[in-house]
């Protein structure tokens, strides 16, 4: 996958991926709005440009109490993201592998997980995997919010089951007649410790 590519769709306000973008800074700013008062941390995996969440903080009344940490594997995202959030002392872009738990470390449990731009690239056992793992990164009341295409198999609904399974909340799904899945899941159970060490998804070919 050429992800440089990829990621000029989002310049393209007719394309899915742009309104994809749209549907997820809305629940972004969702999230926050009902974040509690006081600091609220904010884990981004395989965050790319680091659009979902550093356009939405540019004018957020909650940003000053956001702290971030947004991890990519590439280096030429990373580095898009890293200037992106310039001015944004609090959010931090690490250039690494975002299914390792330990770049967790220190932040998690998080008020808002973002899972974007993964369910579409891994297999439906890593998919469950990383949400089983998930109450290790949110605390009481968090929200994840994730994404998947609507490709055959549509795995959204299932994704739903499995999050509830887990202890979440169903709190926004996109129609299922749009063009890409995004949800939006509150975590209503206890965090479990994180745990190192653990590698949580791999990629394989596939639409994001």
């Amino acid at each position: 996958m050429d992800w440089q590519a990829w990621h000029t769709k989002y310049d393209d306000p007719g394309s899915g991926l742009s309104r994809r973008l749209e549907a997820v800074q809305e629940q972004v700013r969702a999230a926050l709005d009902r974040a509690p008062a006081g600091p609220v941390p904010v884990i981004s995996l395989c965050a790319g440009q680091g659009r979902d969440l550093i356009d939405v903080l540019e004018d957020h009344p909650r940003r000053a109490d956001v702290q971030a940490r947004l991890v990519e594997l590439d280096p030429e995202l990373a580095a898009f993201a890293r200037e992106r959030a310039s001015g944004l002392d609090q959010v931090e872009v690490i250039t690494g592998d975002a299914s390792l738990t330990d770049q967790y470390v220190g932040l998690a449990p998080a008020e808002l997980v973002l899972l974007c731009g993964i369910f579409g690239n891994i297999t439906s056992a890593d998919i469950q995997r990383t949400i089983a793992t998930s109450p290790q990164l949110c605390r009481t009341g968090a929200t994840v919010i994730w994404t998947r295409h609507r490709g055959e198999p549509d795995l959204v609904p299932t994704i739903c089951d499995w999050f509830e399974a887990r202890g979440f909340e169903r709190v926004w799904v996109s129609d299922p007649e749009a063009d890409f899945g995004v949800g939006a899941h509150r975590f209503t159970g206890v965090p479990d410790p994180l745990v190192t060490g653990q590698s949580l998804f791999s990629f394989v070919p596939g639409g994001a």
